[in-house]
């Protein structure tokens, strides 16, 4: 099922964010103050509205309600942030993600009810976008210009399953290099091993083999 992502705030990350959302094949509301980004978004997303994000009443009026992630890009200000991400959580919706300046303003946001905060000095807007929109990711590293390395969870129909019965680097041309329990330390994969909810996989694979 697609995911539909509010990026509110158009700097140059909460664009790349939602560009890269957008190509990914997510639905893709953006919000920014300024009409002409608007203007330019338009062809590079689902929908895109010109308001006032420190605004309540502008605010409750985008249809928050309706997404599945919400991400604050407004990283230099504050109050649209914590605006921001209060509604989204008043209506619902089930992550809220925000983007942070400082170490200060990250702690104020975690107590406004922020499910993560995104750095933007060590998170691309690519990078963030596969994070999101996965039900199983938990980071992405770029090794090269064709090769992925992704911490994830295991998938549902993976649980309770071994390397050797799953096949996949057969059938999803990946290699399950590690496994660790949340907390402990990376070990090999034994291919006879089933897999638990409680793992942590590493994993490699080529990006024309990316699934979401």
């Amino acid at each position: 099922m697609r995911k539909s992502v509010a990026v509110l705030g158009l700097g140059k990350y909460g664009r790349s964010l939602a560009e890269n959302l957008y190509k990914l094949g997510a639905d893709v509301l953006v919000v920014d103050k300024d009409e002409r980004i608007i203007n330019e978004m338009t062809s590079k997303c689902t929908s895109a509205i010109c308001a006032d994000l420190s605004n309540e009443d502008e605010v409750m009026v985008l249809g928050l309600k309706n997404m599945d992630v919400v991400v604050a890009a407004m990283g230099g200000e504050l109050a649209a942030s914590i605006m921001v991400v209060s509604v989204a959580r008043e209506q619902g919706v089930p992550v809220v993600v925000a983007k942070s300046s400082s170490e200060r303003m990250s702690a104020i946001l975690r107590k406004v009810g922020v499910d993560k905060i995104i750095d933007p000095e060590s998170e691309g807007g690519s990078r963030s976008a596969k994070i999101l929109l996965s039900n199983s990711f938990r980071d992405v590293f770029e090794l090269d210009d064709n090769m992925y390395m992704i911490e994830m969870e295991p998938k549902k129909e993976w649980i309770g399953k071994s390397l050797r019965e799953l096949e996949l680097r057969k059938k999803m041309s990946l290699n399950v290099v590690a496994v660790k329990e949340r907390g402990a330390h990376w070990t090999f994969v034994d291919p006879g091993d089933v897999f638990e909810a409680s793992n942590i996989l590493l994993v490699v694979m080529e990006k024309k083999d990316m699934k979401i």
